[in-house]
């Protein structure tokens, strides 16, 4: 499983301090939070990061999570921004294939988001044209919330809903992933982690000691996947 830091959990103060240590401990990919305040009640970096982030760090993917009420129309500045992953949310437009359309055709992976009370079978009408999907596993809008119970079980149903239907998109988590579930999640389908508080931030070991022992719990929990 890939270790995708959520930026949104780093102070401001510590923000350039954090992201040097980030790479050096060989992470390449970052989660970026973009919130307008109506999707969700709250705002979350401007798009200008994935800029200051791309030309800074080229070598790291970019994945970018749009919590706002008009996708579509951030779709020119994630394509501007040369962002690599870029998801929205289910429910926040009719207009889910024109986004993933423009997207892809940009050259950009392009996902959907699906939020904790949401049925997952709502999916399967989009799945066959995603790059992935985004599984909430907290409600959005804030960093440092707690996994929610019932998540793995919607994990192993979009899982084998990709078995089902002979599609092979990934399927990235987000939301209060610790060592206490982690496991679980290996073993049932989930190709890419973002990674939090739980397990990448304030831990004791720091930052590039969290993110190796991130590594060896996926390398031994990858080998009992399913």
């Amino acid at each position: 499983m890939i270790n995708c830091p959520s930026l949104a959990n780093i102070p401001f103060t510590e923000f350039s301090t954090q992201l040097e240590e980030l790479v050096n401990a060989g992470v390449k990919y970052f989660h970026i939070d973009i919130m307008d305040g109506h999707y969700v009640k709250n705002l979350c970096f401007p798009v200008s990061l994935i800029n200051d982030c791309k030309a800074k760090y080229p070598d790291v993917k970019l994945d970018v999570h749009l919590m706002v009420d008009d996708p579509l129309s951030y779709i020119p500045q994630m394509i501007q921004a040369k962002a690599d992953y870029v998801s929205f949310h289910q429910d926040s437009t009719i207009y889910l294939r024109k986004g993933l359309c423009q997207l892809q055709e940009a050259g950009i992976k392009a996902g959907i988001a699906i939020n904790p009370s949401q049925r997952i079978d709502v999916l399967e009408p989009i799945l066959p044209y995603v790059d992935y999907i985004l599984q909430m596993t907290v409600e959005p809008g804030f960093a440092g919330q707690h996994y929610l119970p019932g998540s793995t079980e919607r994990l192993i149903e979009l899982s084998q809903m990709r078995r089902d239907m002979r599609l092979d998109f990934q399927i990235f988590l987000d939301g209060g992933i610790s060592y206490d579930n982690l496991k679980e999640i290996a073993e049932n389908g989930a190709d890419l982690i973002v990674t939090n508080v739980f397990t990448i931030f304030n831990q004791p070991e720091g930052i590039a000691g969290a993110c190796r022992k991130f590594e060896e719990k996926c390398r031994e929990y990858g080998s009992t996947k399913k």
